[in-house]
């Protein structure tokens, strides 16, 4: 008597078994590994630059892009407020403000140490300082960011 085909499905394959057949070792995915290898890769390398915020803040020629710009007016009173201040020489309602801002994160214009000084905008609600700051250049140039340095505009009065 001839042999007939099972009805039953094949039998499952360890993912040791799956490597050398060129799927990736998911159940389902079914994808060769260079797929699934360059597909991983893609992905890793998109949450760093979001991560790192460099996506938004570095132009094609590999230099910081020009912060976009806000008018004095567009921002909340206490921003407005703190930029009095600092204009006055203070005083400064929180001990850390008026000290040197880094730039670590190259989203501002280039300029040696100690150019740019840090003053924290007050946060309506907050416990602590609040994301909300201020960075002054010797120069008269005022920068806002909203996310603790994660962006910047820069103040236009």
């Amino acid at each position: 008597m001839p042999a007939m085909p099972s009805d039953r499905p094949p039998p499952k394959r360890s993912p040791e078994e799956r490597s050398g057949s060129g799927e990736l070792g998911f159940p389902g995915l079914g994808l060769p590994a260079s797929s699934g290898l360059r597909l991983a890769a893609c992905l890793l390398a998109t949450l760093l630059l979001a991560w790192m915020g460099l996506a938004q803040a570095w132009s094609w020629g590999g230099r910081p892009a020009e912060p976009a710009s806000v008018q004095l007016a567009q921002l909340p009173p206490e921003a407005r407020q703190t930029l009095t201040l600092i204009k006055r020489g203070g005083p400064f309602p929180y001990a850390k403000d008026a000290s040197v801002f880094g730039n670590r994160e190259g989203l501002l214009p280039r300029q040696a140490r100690g150019y740019y000084r840090e003053y924290t905008v007050p946060t309506p609600g907050a416990r602590d300082r609040g994301a909300r700051r201020i960075v002054a250049g010797r120069g008269g140039d005022y920068w806002y960011t909203a996310d603790h340095y994660r962006s910047f505009q820069r103040i236009r009065e």
